[in-house]
């Protein structure tokens, strides 16, 4: 009854509905990565792949032409839920699906950016294939992904795994289009902040933060969707939060959430076990 009322709560947050039945076919089918990635392991984990997606839309939204994208061809304004839904499942399949998902999926993406185009809120021309912007997308993603890991679970990886992992990441950027992808974790903080100088907090990304920080949910999914939209906030690097005009978390504040989110992670993990990673699992072993 409670792994019911968990998943129920989850779905709540991001849409989504029943068993990822379709990760369990064709048998044998390793997909892009295969399960001895180290994007297998850190991908599985709902809890802190969530706050890292919170901390990267804060991230992209500092961009005015990357915000400009979603801004002006996006609802996710008026469906939030939506929007986290489909990169969740964006993530879910290109990491386990078969390799037609991934292809599939990656060729649907790489399409619908083709036809977004605009002006940011200088009324300066963007393009989402635009190579700079596709690679600040991609960079802020996965280091949040990595960082939230890191912060919310307790499996430690080597220096040697989380290099691997953007390496791995680094081949999936490619296929969407970006190029010259650092294949470190100390190369991807370095290309990130390259691009402070172009980083913008104004109104449009103060609507975003709030937007975030008053998630729009159920009742009873507040105190849990406050919890990891806070936590999504501490994951952002330290550089931020002077630029967001705010001061850095306190080490009782991280500690705090810390805990908290270490006291939900145990029924949460034990309710989504038998997930997207497990059903993919059953299809590369049999």
């Amino acid at each position: 009854m409670l792994n019911e009322l968990i998943r129920k709560t989850i779905r709540e947050m991001v849409g989504g509905s029943g068993p990822p039945v379709a990760f369990l076919t064709p048998k044998g089918d390793r997909g892009l990565f295969g399960p001895e990635s180290i994007a297998w392991k850190v991908h599985a984990d709902f809890i802190s792949m969530m706050i890292g997606e919170i901390s990267s839309l804060i991230l992209q939204a500092l961009h005015p032409q990357a915000l400009a994208g979603v801004w002006d061809h996006s609802s996710f304004r008026e469906d939030l839920k939506g929007r986290l839904g489909r990169t969740a499942f964006f993530m879910a399949a290109i990491t386990y699906g078969s390799t037609e998902m991934v292809n599939g999926i990656i060729h649907k993406v790489n399409l619908i950016h083709t036809k977004i185009t605009g002006f940011d809120e200088f009324q300066k021309p963007h393009s989402v294939t635009d190579l700079h912007l596709l690679a600040w997308v991609h960079l802020t993603e996965i280091r949040s992904f990595m960082s939230a890991f890191e912060d919310y679970r307790k499996e430690i990886l080597s220096a040697k795994d989380k290099d691997q992992y953007f390496a791995e990441m680094k081949s999936l950027g490619e296929r969407m289009g970006a190029k010259d992808l650092p294949s470190t974790y100390a190369g991807t903080d370095e290309a990130i902040k390259v691009y402070i100088p172009e980083l913008y907090f104004g109104d449009r990304a103060k609507s975003i933060l709030d937007l975030l920080e008053n998630f729009p949910s159920h009742l009873s999914a507040k105190p849990f969707i406050k919890l990891i939209s806070r936590a999504g906030y501490l994951n952002l690097p330290d550089w931020v939060y002077p630029f967001l005009n705010r001061q850095a978390p306190s080490y009782l504040e991280r500690l705090a959430v810390r805990k908290s989110i270490e006291l939900i992670a145990i029924p949460i993990r034990e309710a989504l076990k038998d997930g997207v990673a497990a059903h993919s699992l059953r299809r590369v072993y049999g």
